[in-house]
């Protein structure tokens, strides 16, 4: 007869133990997303693109409940993974590469070379791109970016000093940047991201993002510097420069990360998106189709 009873209250117990961690887990699938403000941006509402999955949060328990807190309307970006294993190892070689080599090379650059002088180096460099952002306006039909883009090559080659200072971003000119690139520019016209991965030394990128890659080499001035271990060495200074600027952005998201590899893989691909909608918004295709198209039919009441 005891060995009935306890066989019962086990069983008992361990009903009310299954539906309680079920009412935990659905709860804590309903929470947002908490992650560094410095490198997840939040997509717009009610917008969805083709490379990209949005998933709508969905209310559990009474719903009743308030929700217009800010953090609970952010969408969710996701993009596919299947190479997950393949992509980890690249994150941690690259990891590695930061931590060994990369960033104590930065920091002793950043010892002994001022912020100011370390600004011109990045400021001359960006102005070498110029090719590849201008071709990008003109591939998105931002003609007016393209002009902006040559006024700024212009003036900061001729009154800059080749490009070591930016008199096009004084208030008398204000020439903005136009930080484009070919990757953007598939993405304004509706080429999906595909899938998702880390390259070595590069970072992370996809399919589409990876263009942008070969455009730059083929567009980029160093890429023809001879011979080639020099473009190398004038390549790896830049990154060692830019590096310097930045040190701690990284530590940042990886120390705030419980897992490092997603909330970069997030940060990326939201990062992303919100550029290709930025550049969109700027088309000149883009703004045509949405002023000529038809206004949707508006039912009168009957008097």
């Amino acid at each position: 007869m005891k060995c009935c009873l306890s066989v019962a209250l086990l069983c008992a117990f361990l009903t009310v133990g299954c539906a309680h961690s079920q009412r935990t887990s659905s709860v804590v699938t309903t929470q947002p997303d908490i992650s560094p403000k410095t490198v997840l941006l939040a997509a717009d509402s009610g917008q969805q693109t083709t490379d990209v999955q949005v998933q709508p949060k969905t209310q559990s328990g009474n719903d009743n409940f308030d929700y217009d807190d800010d953090t609970f309307k952010e969408e969710r970006v996701e993009i596919a993974d299947p190479i997950e294993p393949f992509n980890r190892a690249m994150y941690l070689f690259n990891d590695k590469l930061y931590f060994w080599a990369l960033k104590p090379v930065a920091q002793g650059y950043k010892t002994v070379i001022p912020e100011p002088a370390r600004i011109s180096v990045k400021n001359f460099f960006f102005n070498l791109g110029f090719p590849v952002r201008f071709l990008s306006c003109l591939l998105q039909t931002d003609f007016s970016g393209a002009a902006g883009e040559f006024g700024r090559f212009g003036i900061n080659t001729i009154w800059g000093i080749g490009g070591l200072l930016d008199p096009s971003s004084s208030k008398d000119l204000n020439l903005q940047k136009q930080e484009t690139d070919l990757g953007q520019t598939l993405g304004v016209y509706g080429v999906g991201h595909g899938l998702y991965i880390v390259w070595p030394i590069l970072g992370p990128s996809s399919p589409r993002d990876s263009v942008d890659i070969a455009g730059d080499y083929f567009l980029y001035p160093v890429s023809y510097v001879y011979p080639w271990y020099a473009g190398i060495g004038v390549r790896s200074y830049e990154i060692v420069n830019s590096t310097s600027l930045r040190i701690g952005d990284y530590e940042s998201l990886k120390d705030a990360a419980i897992d490092p590899y997603v909330a970069m893989r997030d940060a990326y691909i939201q990062y992303r998106l919100k550029k290709v909608k930025a550049r969109k918004a700027r088309s000149l295709i883009f703004k045509v189709e949405e002023t000529s198209a038809p206004a949707e039919d508006v039912a009168l009441p009957n008097k």
